[in-house]
């Protein structure tokens, strides 16, 4: 038995429409949408009477992908949080990027924060934490050279 990679990503979301063109705009494709509900997504997800939006995205040429989620039933538990970079669980999602700087500038004018400034790592990448949509944690990466 062994692991072949990381198939996909899932996030659950409040604004699916709005997370969807987060990610469209910055390039991936719509891979597909659908709604599910039924006994097979309660048994999956050990909840009852399950009904959720889910829109899957690719980035093209990458294997993994990402999953966006939105619970209409049962509703989702809690709020969005605010993770900060060391917050406990799940802290963020990494992708390696071409053009570090033109994708920053692009985001923070839409309204995404920046956790700092693009940082230079020993030399060999540029990287940069922002928040995406719903808190959600982007580390984006550029290779240096």
């Amino acid at each position: 038995m062994k692991f072949q990679r990381i198939d996909h990503v899932g996030i659950n979301v409040k604004d699916i429409a709005a997370a969807k063109a987060f990610f469209l705009d910055l390039g991936f494709e719509l891979m597909g949408e659908m709604d599910a509900e039924g006994e097979l997504f309660d048994r999956v997800t050990g909840l009852k009477g399950v009904r959720d939006r889910i829109v899957m995205l690719r980035i093209p040429g990458a294997e993994a992908n990402i999953e966006l989620v939105q619970f209409y039933n049962p509703p989702p538990e809690g709020d969005i949080r605010d993770f900060p970079a060391n917050g406990l669980g799940v802290s963020h999602i990494s992708f390696a990027v071409e053009d570090i700087d033109g994708i920053v500038a692009r985001m923070v004018e839409k309204g995404m924060r920046a956790f700092s400034e693009i940082q230079n790592y020993e030399g060999i990448y540029k990287v940069c934490y922002v928040h995406g949509p719903e808190g959600i944690i982007l580390e984006l990466a550029e290779k240096i050279g």
